[in-house]
């Protein structure tokens, strides 16, 4: 069983704005010792400040998590301050948009190096020191994108299967070696954060969250949960469990109905043109933030609350969900 919160040491990357800012203060209140790990410096100091003005323990190590060196250091000087690490967030992550044909092999490259590789090296970094201390947590980002692919975020869409089909192997190699080490897969949906002004375009206007989109509070409160309580998959949002059943009865039937009236391009483009400035190579340098500016197209999610963070219901609930959507799309196939 996972320590209380308040005796957890919490390594977060992708702690400078967005879902991983937002978990790393809602650990801290918790009582957490958080450990903050991100490009932007910057930021990372202003979200400490805010930590240690609480009465907080936290460590800022700035970390890219592209380079497997630094993502070791990081782990190491975790376990140097606080002699442990009970659980690991791997939640850094950019995206470019684009069509396959006009992006540059490089910038493939960088995505898979931070959403994919990023993540492998978070895990490798941190499984030494669970298993001499018996046990721990492992919490991985994925995507409604880890379960449909997306045009315009094909590398995106592609690291998060990656990081999907990584999560699903170590989880059994974790059970066959009976190591007390659980792993958490997390799959929001469209969240209303920077991350979509901090990626490189080459559409014509600013690219934005696919509606219905979510406050990201409520993946942080799921990163939370997972902390404490073993779960397999948590999905972020009804959307991300609607395009998940979706996929999985009738996936051409899904490639229709996001391509009618071309509605899967338009709905990732907003109406302010590109202004051509992104953090692909290099961090904002800037205080960060939680949120982003899609405020007027966020919206609640009763699912995530009713289902995904209280498994029982989820449990009776699930099997209609399924045979619900099953002979929606079956009546949708033969009208």
């Amino acid at each position: 069983m996972a320590k209380p919160l308040e005796r957890q040491v919490v390594v977060i990357t992708g702690a400078s704005s967005g879902v991983g800012r937002e978990a790393a203060l809602r650990f801290s209140k918790k009582g957490a010792a958080v450990v903050l790990a991100a490009r932007d410096h910057t930021a990372l100091e202003e979200v400490a400040s805010q930590i240690r003005s609480a009465g907080g323990e936290v460590l800022v190590v700035p970390t890219d998590v592209s380079r497997w060196e630094e993502v070791q250091n990081l782990a190491q000087q975790a376990i140097n301050v606080f002699g442990t690490i009970d659980t690991w967030v791997n939640d850094a992550g950019i995206s470019t948009y684009g069509l396959v044909e006009e992006t540059p092999v490089e910038e493939f490259d960088k995505v898979v190096q931070v959403n994919l590789l990023g993540t492998i090296y978070g895990v490798k970094a941190v499984l030494p020191h669970m298993r001499i201390q018996g046990g721990g947590t492992i919490i991985n980002i994925g995507s409604v994108a880890s379960e449909r692919a997306v045009p315009l975020l094909a590398g995106y869409s592609a690291t998060k299967f990656g990081v999907r089909g990584f999560t699903d192997a170590l989880r059994l190699e974790m059970q066959r070696e009976k190591t007390n080490i659980k792993v958490t897969l997390i799959l929001p949906a469209a969240m209303n954060t920077p991350f979509f002004e901090h990626a490189r375009s080459y559409m014509d206007k600013e690219p934005q969250p696919i509606p219905p989109v979510y406050n990201p509070e409520l993946a942080a409160k799921a990163i939370v949960y997972a902390a404490q309580h073993s779960r397999r998959n948590i999905y972020i949002g009804g959307a991300s469990k609607l395009f998940t059943v979706m996929e999985r009865i009738s996936p051409s039937l899904t490639d229709q109905l996001m391509m009618a009236g071309n509605w899967i391009f338009k709905a990732q483009k907003d109406k302010q043109p590109n202004d051509r400035r992104d953090t692909l190579d290099a961090p904002a340098e800037e205080p960060g933030r939680v949120h982003g500016r899609y405020g007027h197209i966020t919206k609640p999610s009763l699912y995530t609350r009713l289902f995904e963070l209280t498994p029982k219901w989820t449990r009776l609930a699930f099997p209609a969900a399924v045979l619900g959507s099953f002979f929606f799309v079956k009546r949708r196939q033969e009208s």
